[in-house]
């Protein structure tokens, strides 16, 4: 990898001495359905990319970004020159330009097992082939070679000659097809990591939108094994709401003519903002039965995707320092859009609850940083599609529209539109228009919000007279950094029929570490004060006492759907930094789960408590503390609704916590018809999802696994059969899990995932010690030998954390002590890890003290 890096530097340098006018593509994929040998290498296919570009000067040299086994030949301006002497690999080195040129590159590029580059899946359901690419942030130069950096856009045009029977997209719209040979329009203006080849025989679904004078013709698609579950009419629906609101609120027609959208196999992301041409992870065509929250987060993800076509595609960050310019806005817009314009018109409060949970743990990792980062390389850019880049900076954007209005956040984004369209940008190119918009100071908000770690706590601060009435209402302020918040506070209390309403709201300014809320002066003693009420701010809620004694007792009678999430959320921040012991979170969570009515939200606790049991609980504890979770999911799964989506929510949870061999016997019964819960049906999702734990303690052997995949031989089963076959308890088992990942890389991406997720069983503490240490002795080679993808995905999920903590932590210790030199990106996962165990250290003496 390190050999395949490119600095912020190098980037910077490139774009002052270059401007392109245009790439050819011509890609020749017929080898993809071909016999191969695999002693022979890996399986290539042919790349010939024509690049029109200029130079500042004459007679100046620059490089040309290329990852392929081999070149066949590289012409300058009609001269030929020596492959051996100028491609290392990664690079072309090109001298003695000229003010015009032109660089034509003939290679053999390499398939991806991997999610990086041309990714090639062989269906095992019917043995057919599927093709589709993946750059972002730079792994255009692995399918053709090019100018790997965002601010170097240019117009592409791309051949592609496929194999017989299938079909091709790409970003533009097919021109003409004949003899196998698919050829596209030009497109836009776009940066390298935007563009996208789809090939293959994949189910493909058309409509149309309108509005107006505007026609953009959809297409939607997955593999043929998927299409009897493709609910394309909802995905067409959800992208027409948001075209009709993407059109009305930033009053710039779509810029990039039809609107593709590909369901593909083993996709290591949630979607990609190809223009024309967004990609998604298959995972969203639901095989089985799913609650309201996946076809929620399938929508959110939709409209984020959506969003940026102006975020990102029509208007892109200059290098990845930049980002969120893109990230955050999307994310935002992805669930204002689901509350604006759909049938989801809960998203805020699936975002409170569940997305800003994903920033507050990036937010408190010694990794953390601005929103605004110093990306240096592409390595760090790699890494900073986190909790901040999206979530937190989707968070503060909701705090700047409550800072400066929504009318004028939405002006501002027009206007940045229109005066940056098909070009890059910066923070100050934002920041200009929205102090322009809004007349407010930004570069004080930006410096505070953008520019500077960090999480607040806020916590109130009542006092009350000798009749009960609130005296005053102060707001403390916590963390390295005081921000300005514009926050709501609102007061609650129990009436007669027990529900928990709200009585009172205010809106302030808090500033500094101290500030009154005088608005609430003289009203009467409430149950519960919660600050950010509405979830404005970007904060960490903490309680006064007397509120935490209301939330023990009818947290479940909390009336608003919001006020409710964020104070789960709340509570589930004071348990993961040790202020709340983990028994008390889980008694919580027994008391008044059953009772959440937004499934997202229950789904979310399921997952926290889960975590609560496995990392949080004293080890004295642990055993007894994931008997009463099952028997408590139990209990729900036989009063939740007959066959709602609570019900189904709660069979998995408690399949997942199952802890007893009369759980495991009920799990087996369900499987084979012999017990039944009324209105569950088992579908072949769930028949997976109760197999895995049953594999994971020795109730159901290969023999039973392998049955089941015949029952269900798609892609989907093999993922599962390999996750619950790396699951069994046995040292044999994990010794084969264990080399099938870290000696070999033989397997696809999302077996990779797959075989260490199913390996790793809280459950199997003992048998997983023997691997702690070869962990650090390995880091460095597969960081080296590995695409930076599948080193992450090793390097995170191999790591010890169900060992004992302090020891775990120590030899952590040593390895960056004795690995100073490492690679900055590697050391940043390790160093995660090891906070992430640190911090389940704390909540562990915190959970043994409350006994």
């Amino acid at each position: 990898m390190p050999g395949e890096n490119l600095s912020r530097e190098e980037a910077r340098e490139r774009a002052e001495l270059l401007s392109v006018d245009g790439y050819e593509v011509v890609l020749d994929i017929r080898s993809a359905v071909e016999d191969a040998d695999p002693a022979e290498g890996p399986r290539t296919f042919r790349s010939v990319t024509t690049i029109r570009f200029r130079a500042a000067a004459s007679g100046t040299s620059t490089f040309v970004d290329l990852i392929a086994p081999s070149v066949n030949s590289v012409t300058l301006n009609g001269r030929s020159l020596d492959t051996a002497a100028v491609f290392d690999g990664a690079r072309i080195a090109i001298d003695d330009l000229a003010s015009e040129n032109v660089l034509v590159v003939d290679a053999n590029c390499a398939y991806s097992r991997t999610g990086e580059g041309l990714h090639r899946f062989v269906d095992p359901e019917d043995g057919e082939v599927y093709l589709y690419t993946q750059y972002e942030p730079a792994d255009a130069r692995r399918v053709y070679a090019n100018f790997e950096q965002p601010d170097l856009k240019a117009p592409y045009r791309f051949e592609v000659t496929a194999p017989g029977g299938w079909q091709v997209w790409s970003n533009g719209a097919e021109e003409s097809r004949e003899g196998g040979v698919w050829r596209f329009a030009e497109t836009k203006p776009i940066s390298t990591y935007i563009t996208c080849v789809v090939a293959g025989p994949y189910h493909y679904v058309t409509d149309t939108y309108t509005r107006g004078d505007l026609t953009i013709p959809l297409g939607a698609m997955c593999r043929k094994g998927l299409a009897k579950h493709f609910d394309a009419d909802d995905v067409f629906l959800v992208t027409k709401q948001g075209f009709d609101l993407f059109h009305e609120i930033f009053d710039y027609p779509y810029p990039f003519g039809k609107y593709d959208q590909a369901f593909v196999p083993e996709y290591n992301l949630g979607a990609m903002e190809n223009p024309g041409m967004v990609t998604f992870r298959e995972e969203y065509i639901f095989r089985g039965k799913v609650t309201q929250a996946s076809y929620e987060r399938r929508a959110n993800v939709i409209l984020h995707e959506m969003a940026h076509m102006w975020f990102g595609d029509l208007v892109t960050m200059k290098w990845w320092d930049d980002l969120w310019l893109k990230e955050s806005f999307a994310d935002f817009m992805g669930s204002f859009g689901l509350v604006e314009a759909t049938r989801f018109d809960q998203a805020w409060v699936t975002f409170g609850n569940s997305r800003k949970a994903w920033a507050y743990r990036a937010d408190q990792l010694p990794s953390t940083h601005p929103i605004t980062a110093d990306i240096r390389d592409l390595e760090d850019a790699k890494l900073n599609f986190d909790g901040i880049t999206y979530a937190k900076g989707a968070a503060v954007l909701k705090q700047l529209v409550a800072y400066v209005g929504r009318e004028a956040f939405l002006e501002g984004a027009r206007r940045y539109f229109k005066a940056n369209a098909y070009g890059n940008t910066t923070l100050d190119d934002l920041l200009s228009v929205l102090a322009e918009v809004s007349g407010r100071d930004m570069a004080e908000w930006s410096r505070a919000w953008l520019q500077t770690a960090g999480v607040n706590a806020l916590t109130p601060v009542p006092t009350y007279d000798a009749g009960g009435r609130l005296t005053e209402v102060a707001v403390l302020q916590e963390g390295d950094e005081l921000r300005p918040h514009r926050v709501a506070v609102g007061l609650y209390r129990l009436e007669s029929d027990g529900r928990l309403v709200r009585y009172a709201r205010a809106g302030v300014d808090v500033a500094g570490s101290r500030t009154v809320v005088e608005e609430l002066a003289g009203l009467e003693r409430p149950d519960l004060i919660l600050v950010n009420d509405e979830d404005l701010t970007y904060c960490k809620v903490r309680f006064d006492e007397g509120s935490l004694e209301t939330l023990r007792g009818h947290l479940g009678d909390l009336t608003d759907p919001l006020a409710r999430a964020l104070c789960w959320s709340a509570l589930w921040n004071l348990t993961r930094d040790g202020l709340m012991p983990a028994r008390a979170f889980l008694s919580l969570v027994l008391a008044h789960a059953g009772r959440e009515t937004d499934v997202g939200v229950l789904q979310m606790l399921h997952a926290q408590t889960q975590t609560a049991v496995t990392h949080y609980s004293a080890p004295d504890r642990r055993e007894q503390a994931g008997r009463e979770l099952a028997a408590g999911a139990l209990r729900e799964l036989r009063l939740a609704e007959p066959g709602s989506e609570h019900q189904l929510t709660w069979a998995r949870f408690f399949a997942a916590g199952a802890a007893t061999e009369g759980d495991f016997q009920l799990l087996l019964g369900l499987l084979d018809g012999s017990a039944l819960i009324d209105g569950l049906e088992v579908d072949q999702e769930l028949r997976w999802d109760f197999l895995l734990p049953l594999a994971a303690h020795g109730a159901v052997d290969e023999g039973v696994l392998a049955a089941e995949l015949a029952r269900d031989d798609t892609a989907s089963g093999k993922r599962h059969q390999v996750r619950c076959l790396a699951a069994r308890p046995s040292a044999a088992v994990k010794d084969q899990a264990w080399a099938a990942v870290v000696e070999s890389d033989a397997l696809s991406n999302a077996l990779v995932e797959a075989t260490i997720s199913g390996m790793q069983q809280a459950s199997q503490r003992g048998l997983l010690a023997a691997y702690a240490e070869p962990y650090f002795s390995v880091l460095e080679r597969i960081w080296s030998e590995r695409s930076i993808q599948i080193g992450m995905v090793v390097v995170k999920g191999l790591y010890p954390s169900l060992q004992d903590p302090e020891s775990t932590v120590a030899a952590t210790d040593a390895w960056l002590s004795a690995h100073a030199d490492a690679a900055p990106a590697l050391r940043r996962l390790v160093l995660e890890s090891r906070d992430d165990l640190s911090r389940a250290l704390l909540a562990q003496r915190r959970d043994a003290a409350a006994g």
